[in-house]
């Protein structure tokens, strides 16, 4: 029987017992329909795992017994920041999930040239709310017990003026095929454009700020494939693949 997850930030000793969140309780004990006693994993987003239990569940309201810290999972030996353009309809989920689950780090949403998602101030706070819920759900499912940082909203050039690695790289289609580094890096920034792709003078930005030009392959992958494609290739590489 698969074990049920839930992230809850404030757990961090055995023999807490703590209030479900309005979105955790609607998940567990109105769609799972789940009661009091049953089991349940807890982690906290940095890097603590716990045994837990339900307890005076009620209609309106929950709390989870921690009862055990247990074994946690470790993080990838490197860290990885993915600068990523932002994108119209569920793409950016997409690679917002896959990028957590293939162990990214930190995550900055940008906004570029051809960037074809437009926020007020208004719609940036809710789509950094339903974001950070994509990437804490997607910690919940792979069993990963640390929550990837997800930054504010930037503009690309921001980004990479300040972007601080061991390897900085730049991916577009007009680059030649990777260079690895000879030594291991602990860092690594990677920047993904939009689905139109970088300009040239955003690829000019990034090369004047030590970015490396990529090229992932001799075929256009969209803006939702290329992080999977990257974090896949540093992983295995350096990372715990």
């Amino acid at each position: 029987m698969r074990t049920i997850r839930a992230y809850l930030a404030e757990a961090t000793l055995a023999g807490q017992q703590l209030e479900l969140p309005a979105s955790v309780f609607q998940h567990l004990i109105k769609v799972l329909r789940l009661n009091n006693g049953h089991p349940l994993e807890v982690f906290n987003g940095q890097g603590k795992r716990f045994a837990a239990e339900l307890v005076e569940v009620g209609k309106r309201s929950a709390n989870v017994k921690i009862n055990a810290e247990i074994t946690a999972t470790e993080e990838p030996a490197i860290s990885t920041h993915m600068g990523l353009v932002m994108s119209k309809g569920d793409r950016f989920d997409y690679a917002l999930q896959k990028a957590t689950e293939l162990g990214v780090t930190e995550i900055t949403p940008l906004t570029a040239e051809r960037c074809d998602l437009k926020l007020n101030a208004e719609r940036a706070e809710k789509k950094q709310q339903h974001w950070q819920a994509v990437i804490t759900s997607a910690c919940e499912q792979c069993y990963r017990d640390f929550v990837p940082r997800l930054n504010e909203i930037s503009s690309l050039e921001n980004w990479v003026s300040n972007a601080q690695a061991d390897v900085k790289l730049v991916l577009h289609t007009s680059a030649t095929e990777p260079s690895w580094p000879e030594d291991t890096p602990h860092s690594i920034s990677f920047l993904i454009g939009p689905e139109g792709g970088l300009t040239d003078r955003e690829v000019e930005l990034a090369q004047q700020a030590d970015f490396q030009s990529w090229q992932l392959g001799p075929r256009i992958l969209r803006t939702e494939t290329a992080p999977v494609v990257i974090l896949s290739l540093l992983q295995q590489r350096w990372g715990d693949f």
